[in-house]
Parts: C-alpha cells; structure tokens; sequence
C-alpha cells in the first residue's frame, strides 16, 4: 500500500487576530508546521497549537522564517547566513520548549524562506545547519528535488521531500511566485486529483504543461488557505478511495 505524509502549515495566529482552521485541521493530517513567532504565531499560540497537535497524535514540526509579521514571512530579507543559521536554531529551539518531551518531529521552512534556499544552496546549509545545531536527527522537510534536499544530504542531515497540492508548479521543479497569476489553486477536487498522481506517478503537471518529476514523500496543504478545510477533507476522502495511507513520516 503507498503512504504519504500530509502535512499543513498551522499556529499562524497572533494576538487577538485569527487564522485558518486549525482545531479541524489537525485531526484531518497526519503532521503539522507552527509558526515560531517570527513570521506569525505568538507563544501563546505555538502553546496552544503544540497542546492540541500532541492530542491527536501526530508530528509536530517548527515553521521557522524570516521575522516579518507584516507581511507574512513572504518578503525575502538581506541577512547573512550566520544570521539565518542563528535565527533558525532560536525559533526551533523555541517551539522544542513547548512540548512535552522536548522533542520536535521535523523542520519546515516558511516562505520566502523556503522559496529562496530552494534555489540559493548556501542559504539552505545555513538553514540546515542550523536545525542541526537544535538537533542532528531532526529531520528536515524541503521542497522536493531543491536545494535544501542537496544540503542536507551534504552535511547528513535527515530530510524528507515535500510537495505541495494547492500551489502550481514552473519546469523547473520550482513553485509558481505568489505574485504571478494562478500560484495558488483553490478547487479540492482538483487538489486531491494533482496529488494522487504526485503519489502514484512522482510527478506532476507544470503550468506550461510539462511532467516533471518529483519525490514525494510529503504533501503540504497551506493552512492559510481559504478553502483549507475543504481541500484536506476532499484530500483524505480521495486517498482513501485510492487505497492510499496517509500516515505520518
């Protein structure tokens, strides 16, 4: 039976403001991403997104990013790398505190982030090494195929390889900019039918209509999403009927 890991990107509230659906959500996936505070989340939050992931028993992984609560953690910052590395190991090391065996199952970066070691490998050394700092067994979740997958390799640190079934892909392997029209998809049945043939033929449909091939050991489905809620319910209904597990990593 194939399985796959489905994770969503959670905890991004900030005070009094709310976002996303994240008590549903977190019974529907089988691992999570919380916000570190720095691109959102608070540390009332990450308590409260932490308590509630641990109740349902599933993975549990840091989202650190850049600190940018304006705009969302989607602005690429000018920062060294000691500074991204440093920065990366305070906001892991911050959500390792709030569970209770202080231990983290994964990883994930946020953003622009995420986007920019995709491509930049010395930003995503910088990025692995600083999970590694927290933690050399801590595995690291990165865009599939990416730079970020090349560095942990490099410097033997776990990973898995992550898609994405609400976002649109370039041929390159790389994921369409928010800015450009169609980045994000936001039709469940058309979501849940990208990634049962990411899963079963590792691959997927690029927005000028080439096949590019893919790992997937991961998929991710943004919390932020105003349709989330529905994408992941029509997401386990299909992978159910196709004989798919979905199971954490």
């Amino acid at each position: 039976m194939l399985k796959i890991d489905l994770n969503s990107d959670l905890g991004e509230s900030f005070g009094h403001y709310s976002l996303g659906n994240d008590s549903e959500i977190i019974n529907l996936v089988t691992s999570v991403n919380i916000a570190c505070g720095f691109h959102a989340g608070d540390p009332d939050v990450m308590a409260q997104t932490v308590r509630k992931a641990e109740s349902a028993g599933i993975g549990i992984g840091a989202h650190p990013g850049y600190f940018d609560l304006q705009g969302f953690g989607r602005r690429r910052m000018n920062m060294s790398l000691n500074e991204v590395q440093h920065m990366i190991t305070y906001q892991v090391g911050a959500l390792t505190a709030f569970t209770k065996n202080k231990k983290l199952h994964h990883v994930k970066p946020h953003g622009a982030l995420y986007n920019a070691a995709a491509q930049d490998h010395d930003l995503a050394l910088a990025i692995c090494r600083g999970v590694q700092v927290v933690d050399p067994k801590l595995p690291l979740y990165g865009l599939a195929n990416s730079e970020l997958i090349t560095a942990a390799e490099e410097i033997g640190l776990p990973y898995a390889q992550e898609v994405f079934g609400d976002r649109n892909y370039e041929a390159n392997g790389t994921l369409v900019a928010r800015s450009k029209p169609n980045a994000v998809i936001h039709d469940p049945v058309e979501i849940a039918s990208r990634v049962i043939k990411m899963v079963e033929d590792q691959t997927v449909v690029a927005i000028n209509g080439q096949k590019v091939p893919l790992k997937t050991d991961s998929v991710c489905v943004h919390g932020d999403n105003q349709a989330a809620l529905a994408i992941v319910k029509e997401l386990r209904t299909a992978l159910e009927k196709e004989g798919i597990k979905a199971k954490t990593l």
